[in-house]
């Protein structure tokens, strides 16, 4: 389902713990990472299309978060053509994304990565809330940065003295949490890695 523009209706999920950390998964079989994404469905709320994906990729039931917040408008990101099936190049220019925040009320031991047959992850951990973003496949950085800029305000008090750690938007790696697996580890980490041919960014 694409827009007048060629972009696909999408939405972004920042998860937080009760340290104001955000959950970081590693995109199966490979050494990129990101939030929870996923397309909006025909008939889908913006909200109902991220509580299935929350479900789907994550494993969390609606009770298990609270909504804090959400982005204002959409946010967009082109892919590169080169990553676009090519059944799909001329008519599909990329995704535009509604993210929300939550706040995680249950335990790490709620989250499952294999909630349903196709996961999404193999890993996870609790991250600075300014994540990484080299370890994000370039064209999705500006869309992440733009997301957690406009929802840092909604950041309960506890993280207010950090100041969002803006130097580089990169945080320390002492400062993130240990990976949970929920497969055998497929090498070093932090590298995007995407396979030209492929349009990925649906999910």
């Amino acid at each position: 389902m694409l827009d007048r523009e060629g972009f696909r209706p999408n939405v972004g999920i920042i998860l937080l713990n009760s340290r104001n950390q955000v959950f970081w998964g590693k995109r199966l079989k490979t050494h990129s990472w990101q939030f929870p994404q996923g397309g909006i469905k025909h008939g889908e709320t913006p909200e109902q299309a991220m509580l299935r994906e929350l479900h789907e990729e994550v494993g969390l039931r609606p009770d298990h978060v609270q909504i804090i917040a959400r982005t204002r408008d959409w946010l967009r990101y082109e892919v590169p053509e080169h990553y676009i099936r090519r059944e799909s190049r001329g008519h599909y220019r990329g995704q535009k994304q509604i993210w929300f925040l939550l706040k995680l009320l249950g335990r790490d031991s709620d989250m499952n990565l294999r909630a349903t047959d196709h996961p999404e992850f193999d890993a996870w951990r609790w991250n600075d809330y300014w994540v990484p973003l080299d370890a994000v496949i370039e064209f999705k950085r500006g869309v992440y940065e733009m997301a957690l800029t406009e929802l840092a305000r909604f950041l309960p008090r506890a993280h207010a003295n950090n100041r969002y750690l803006r130097g580089g938007l990169r945080a320390a790696a002492s400062s993130a949490g240990p990976a949970h697996s929920e497969a055998p580890s497929e090498g070093p980490v932090g590298q995007p890695s995407l396979t030209p041919g492929s349009d990925s960014s649906g999910e």
